[in-house]
């Protein structure tokens, strides 16, 4: 059987790798999440060993949940340096097979896996949905967590505007990266024009934004996208989460250059809604 093993210790991972190799599985082993992300997308595993707290964003049952949607068969097992931890996860529902409490004996592990493994009932393949599906049916919310970031920002409340000028456009650019995401697929590839963009950098001007200021605001977009693909992990199509996840970051960009490029420009008649 194949092993994912996720420990973001050195020392421990080197000494479960080899206790497992020696009981005749085949190991791969990864010390983040995102190297363990890249793993599940592009490898076929059986099992899933993983620590639970580890210090890149995302954590152990992050984890198991990309394992259950890319693998939906495989043993997930979730190791916690903390006692108290297997016995509360234990009393209730769990995406995991099992929470283990650290030391793990690696004859033990073995002898669990090789059980669990005989006695498995085969699990539906659970339904996937894309980041531009998850993106346009959580507009509203994106929008409403990036004006509430926004508006904690010192910088950025001080120039004070009514909610609908704040967002005038921002979901507009929300959309022009779900269509990046379904049509242009290719990294830095060249940009298309956005009328949103364009009339978006016009209007901070006008309202007394700087070149900075708008940054900042593009910046908390991208958190808020990302804080909105996270909480629909349960549901996410996890063999396009890395490549998605590239993309949303490089139209970002390409929405922020155009919008600078606009807010640089020297004034002129057009309005905004003539982009």
């Amino acid at each position: 059987m194949r092993i994912l093993l996720v420990d973001d210790d050195d020392h421990v991972r080197a000494s479960i790798e080899e206790g497992l190799a020696l009981m005749g599985f085949e190991v791969v082993a990864a010390g983040s999440v995102k190297d363990a992300l890249q793993q599940i997308v592009s490898q076929k595993f059986d099992v899933l060993v993983t620590d639970l707290h580890l210090p890149d964003a995302g954590d152990g049952f992050g984890l198991v949940t990309a394992m259950r949607h890319v693998h939906p068969n495989a043993q997930t097992i979730i190791v916690s340096g903390f006692p108290d931890v297997e016995r509360a996860m234990d009393s209730i529902a769990l995406d995991a097979d099992r929470v283990l409490s650290k030391p793990i004996g690696i004859r033990a592990l073995s002898e669990m896996i090789h059980s669990k493994n005989n006695d498995r009932v085969p699990r539906a393949t659970l339904t996937k949905e894309t980041v531009a599906s998850i993106l346009e049916r959580e507009v509203g919310t994106t929008v409403e967590r990036w004006l509430w970031r926004v508006e904690q920002n010192e910088e950025l409340a001080a120039i004070q505007l009514s909610t609908a000028d704040r967002t005038s456009f921002v979901p507009e650019i929300v959309g022009n990266i779900v269509t990046r995401l379904r049509k242009t697929r290719e990294i830095e590839a060249a940009a298309l024009h956005s009328p949103a963009a364009v009339a978006h950098g016009v209007v901070r001007k006008r309202q007394g934004y700087s070149a900075a200021l708008i940054i900042q605001e593009s910046r908390i977009l991208q958190v808020s996208i990302f804080e909105t693909i996270q909480r629909n992990l349960n549901g996410v199509d996890f063999s396009r989460v890395l490549p998605d996840v590239m993309l949303i970051a490089d139209e970002v960009d390409s929405q922020l250059s155009q919008c600078i490029d606009s807010f640089l420009q020297p004034p002129s008649d057009k309005t905004e809604t003539e982009y």
